[in-house]
């Protein structure tokens, strides 16, 4: 009874188990005429002008998104220094007045 469950079971897995494709195969009885082998050849050189496209298109839309965020975070990245060289100025003429002895300059 075991026997023929592991029969069945190894049956059930050869038939459910993928099959080996055809592909490159020299032995491929679909393959043997030479107007088969040209059609393969061109759907396969289709398929790739068509994949290539597809990358393309894909590469040229992240190259345009990626300069769109470069060039808005130039700008940001522009105030932001500017803001910071405003505020560092400010901050030594409010220390060169401390120093000189204007107190109200010398809060923190």
């Amino acid at each position: 009874m075991k026997f023929s469950i592991s029969i069945c079971i190894a049956a059930a897995c050869a038939a459910l188990a993928p099959s080996a494709a055809l592909a490159d195969d020299p032995n491929d009885p679909t393959m043997r005429s030479a107007a088969a082998r040209a059609r393969d050849r061109a759907i396969i050189k289709r398929m790739n002008q068509q994949q290539l496209a597809y990358v393309r298109e894909r590469d040229a839309r992240m190259m345009q998104n990626y300069r769109q965020a470069q060039s808005g975070n130039q700008g940001d990245y522009a105030d932001a220094r500017a803001d910071y060289s405003r505020q560092m100025a400010a901050w030594r003429r409010a220390v060169a007045a401390c120093n000189a002895g204007r107190w109200e300059y010398c809060d923190n």
